[in-house]
C-alpha cells in the first residue's frame, strides 16, 4: 500500500486522505494505457425512482397477497412488488446517457440491500432502463476507512456512502471516468458551501425528489465527467 510522508516507516496500514492521493495519482497513471471504462454509480430513490413513485410497492403487496394469501412479510416476494416504479421521463435520461457514454451503472442505492445484482437488472430491463448494472457498492462495513476519519451524526449516511464509491474505485483501477448521482449531498462541499473532505469529485446532486435526474443541468454535468479527457479521475 503507498503511504504518504506522515506514514512511512509506520507498522500498520492505516488510510488517510494523503495516502489515497498516491493512490489516485497511480491510478491515473496507470489508466493511461488501458482500455477505458466509464461508470455511473447510480442511486434509485430520488434520482430515477421520484416521489409520484413512492409507496407503489405497497400497492404491488397488497395485489400480490391478494393472489397469494399464504404470502407473509417474510416471505420473499418477486422483485416487482418489493420495489416502486421509475419514473418514465427520468429512464429516458439515463439512457440518453449510458448511449453518449457508454457507461456502466454501479448501484450505490439501499435497494442493492434487498435483492440481488441478477434481480435488480432484470428489474432495471424490464422498467425500461437500457442496461443492467454490473454490480453494487460494497457495504462500508467491509470498506477501507482513513485513519483520521471523523464520522458525524448529521452526515453518517452520506459518509458511509462516500466510502463505499471510494472502494470501489479503489478496487477498479481500469476506471478512468466516472459520476456519482444521488439526492444526498456527496459532493465535496455541502449544501452551504462549506467543505467536505470526505466528499465526492465527480459528483452531481438530485435535490429535488420530483425531479430527480431530469432536472435542469443534471444530464449535462453527467455528460461532461463521463466524456471529458482532461479531468482526473480522483476520488
Amino acid at each position: 500500500m503507498l503511504k504518504c510522508n506522515k506514514h512511512i516507516g509506520v507498522d500498520n496500514d492505516d488510510w488517510c486522505w494523503e495516502c489515497q492521493k498516491l493512490i489516485d495519482d497511480i491510478r491515473f497513471e496507470s489508466t493511461k494505457f488501458v482500455k477505458k471504462m466509464k461508470v455511473i454509480f447510480l442511486d434509485n430513490d430520488g434520482v430515477i425512482c421520484l416521489s409520484n413513485n413512492w409507496g407503489g410497492r405497497a400497492k404491488k403487496w397488497k395485489k400480490y397477497k391478494k393472489l397469494n394469501p399464504e404470502a407473509t412479510s417474510d416471505t420473499v416476494a418477486p422483485v416487482e412488488v418489493r420495489f416502486d416504479d421509475f419514473d418514465k421521463k427520468a429512464v429516458k435520461v439515463l439512457n440518453d446517457v449510458l448511449e453518449l457514454t457508454g457507461a456502466e451503472l454501479v448501484v450505490s442505492s439501499d435497494w442493492r440491500l434487498h435483492a440481488t445484482l441478477e434481480e435488480i437488472g432484470e428489474y432495471y430491463l424490464s422498467k425500461g432502463i437500457s442496461k443492467a448494472p454490473i454490480a453494487f457498492t460494497k457495504r462500508y462495513i467491509g470498506c477501507d476507512k482513513p485513519d483520521e476519519f471523523v464520522w458525524r451524526r448529521s452526515t453518517m449516511y452520506e459518509q458511509q456512502r462516500c466510502i463505499e464509491v471510494r472502494q470501489y474505485l479503489t478496487d477498479h483501477p481500469e476506471i478512468t471516468h466516472w459520476a456519482c448521482i444521488d439526492d444526498l449531498q456527496l459532493g465535496e462541499k455541502d449544501s452551504y458551501g462549506y467543505e467536505q473532505v470526505w466528499g465526492l469529485s465527480n459528483f452531481v446532486h438530485t435535490p429535488r425528489e420530483s425531479e430527480g435526474i431530469k432536472q435542469s443541468g443534471v444530464k449535462e454535468k453527467l455528460l461532461e465527467y463521463l466524456t471529458n479527457d482532461n479531468l482526473k479521475p480522483t476520488n
